[in-house]
């Protein structure tokens, strides 16, 4: 039976520009308060040249939205108390630019950020055909990277999706039958997993299933016999 393991995308807060805050010494974490009268505007560009604008006043405590039609991206919170956007679940189509820009009295500031969505694999560990061991990495990105211990000879493919998601597929074989158990480990950007899997566990199932055969012909072959002399006890009485 595959062995899977899942992880989710999590929540992702961009704080690209908590503004206010021309940082001269970031090490101090030092945020300085807006002024009364400002304007701030969120523009996004995504990867597929689609677009969004969410606009805030500080004098009016007004809020103005353009072409946003994703409910994901929102304000973290008020924006009258935090300037963030939050982003909740994350997808691949969120990516692209993201800028912010802020129109004061004392001047204008502006900052931007590529936003790039890393997609942690679906890692799935089995028996294969001939002796063989598979090991998945589904539809990752960028695409893992996959290792074995003990090493032995294997033959690794990677087949890339529409989505810009990378499917990696390991396939193992070990030539010494000493080895009982082996694991796959896959490494990537968003965390590394590692799968175990004994390779003797197929001989066991086949041994059990032939088991089971025997041990139900048995039971037939004996149930035929005990029917038989008992139907010639029957007739021999008669």
């Amino acid at each position: 039976v595959p062995r899977t393991q899942k992880n989710p995308l999590n929540t992702l807060l961009i704080s690209l520009f908590s503004l206010w805050f021309h940082l001269q010494h970031p090490a101090l974490g030092h945020i300085y308060a807006p002024p009364h009268s400002a304007l701030l505007t969120w523009s996004v560009i995504f990867r597929d040249n689609t677009s969004c604008i969410r606009a805030y006043r500080t004098d009016s405590n007004k809020t103005r939205e353009k072409t946003c039609t994703d409910e994901r991206i929102s304000w973290d919170s008020r924006p009258d108390q935090n300037f963030a956007l939050r982003i909740n679940p994350v997808a691949i189509t969120h990516e692209g630019y993201y800028k912010c820009e802020v129109v004061t009295p004392d001047g204008n500031f502006c900052h931007g950020h590529h936003l790039q969505v890393l997609v942690p694999p679906k890692v799935t560990l089995s028996l294969g055909e001939n002796g063989t061991t598979v090991c998945w990495a589904v539809a990752g990105k960028p695409a893992a990277q996959i290792s074995w211990t003990p090493m032995g000879d294997c033959h690794t493919v990677e087949e890339r999706l529409g989505n810009d998601t990378v499917t990696v597929q390991s396939t193992c074989h070990w030539e010494d039958r000493q080895v009982s158990e082996v694991s796959c480990f896959v490494s990537h950007v968003t965390g590394n997993k590692s799968l175990s899997i004994e390779l003797n566990q197929g001989n066991y199932l086949s041994l059990l299933v032939i088991l089971y055969v025997k041990f139900s012909l048995f039971l037939v072959i004996i149930l035929v016999i005990v029917g038989f002399t008992y139907f010639q006890r029957i007739n021999h009485c008669r």
